[in-house]
């Protein structure tokens, strides 16, 4: 971290800068913390776009719950012997640049030898306990709003393959995997949105099981309706999905219903693992239009891809 150029904040009281073993921040007053992890290894060849993709995927889930992440710590491991230390100084460099832009604190971190790279963020965030959205807040009659399109896990695969037009894929996949879903947090608190995911490894599939399990409901996925990205389709007719795809489908396919028109590669897709995906809000039928625009407006997608009704009793998940 002596490589980055740490801004000074007001909210720091004791800092890193004498070797302290951890940072005091002052307290925000009336604010809930909210605590999450994560880390992987890389998904993209560039460090610099690595960092950045990391950190985005670790704050997710601090919005998806309608906060702000407000401090963040590193988790890095590095073959320090074996690879040029300048490489972590560029994934270093990524993820502070995504902890600036949400508005956070660096706080430090920690480090580990090891002979396979991984990094990302321990977060803390913050939310006022009115505007915290959760899994089981899902209600009938909610309309499901997708913020970015799928598909980021079939293309890292094919990236690490080296497939024909991998630099272009590497592209892509940065564009969408490495933006903030600071906006659907923001949509959160505005609309007072009840009911939110972030689709990450469990796939757009696997996490909307979840979100029906949590909240007792049915939902009614709308294959054709959900946004895929470029090449996606064709790289999943050849056989590229990973295996965590596969394995997320298994674990949710018996309280799962596929209608018999819905194209297999699009049931591919729905359970891709995501890294650093969109979010999925619930949103009422009359606070529709303005969600969409809002999303829109400030760069995001406002796809409607579903909608929430009454649990029967056998299916969480209905694809049609």
């Amino acid at each position: 971290m002596s490589k980055l150029d740490i801004k000074e904040d007001s909210r720091v009281i004791v800092s890193l800068q004498d070797n302290e073993d951890g940072i005091v921040l002052k307290n925000p007053e009336g604010m809930e913390l909210i605590q999450t992890l994560d880390f992987f290894t890389p998904i993209v060849n560039n460090p610099y776009y690595f960092g950045q993709i990391a950190a985005a995927n670790a704050m997710s889930d601090v919005y998806a719950m309608g906060g702000e992440p407000y401090s963040a710590m590193n988790i890095v491991c590095f073959p320090t012997k074996e690879m040029d230390l300048n490489i972590l100084i560029e994934i270093l460099k990524g993820g502070y640049s995504k902890v600036l832009e949400a508005g956070a604190v660096l706080a430090g971190g920690h480090s580990v030898e090891d002979k396979e790279i991984k990094y990302g963020l321990a977060v803390t965030g913050i939310v006022r306990k009115e505007h915290i959205a959760t899994n089981n807040g899902a209600k009938v009659g909610d309309f499901l709003v997708l913020t970015k399109p799928l598909g980021t896990g079939i293309l890292a695969t094919a990236l690490k393959a080296k497939w024909e037009g991998y630099k272009e894929i590497e592209e892509l996949v940065y564009f969408w995997a490495s933006r903030l879903n600071k906006v659907a947090a923001e949509v959160i608190r505005k609309f007072n949105i009840k009911g939110a995911t972030d689709i990450t490894g469990f796939g757009l599939g696997g996490h909307l099981f979840e979100m029906a399990k949590a909240s007792c409901v049915q939902i009614n996925v709308w294959s054709k309706k959900i946004p895929i990205l470029d090449r996606v389709i064709e790289l999943t007719q050849i056989g590229l999905v990973p295996e965590g795809s596969h394995a997320n489908r298994r674990f949710c396919e018996k309280m799962v219903k596929f209608s018999s028109d819905v194209d297999p590669i699009l049931i591919d897709i729905i359970f891709d693992a995501q890294t650093s995906g969109g979010m999925v809000l619930c949103v009422p039928e009359e606070r529709m239009d303005e969600v969409c625009s809002y999303l829109i407006e400030n760069g995001d997608m406002g796809a409607v891809i579903g909608k929430v009704e009454p649990f029967r009793g056998d299916i969480f998940l209905n694809i049609v």
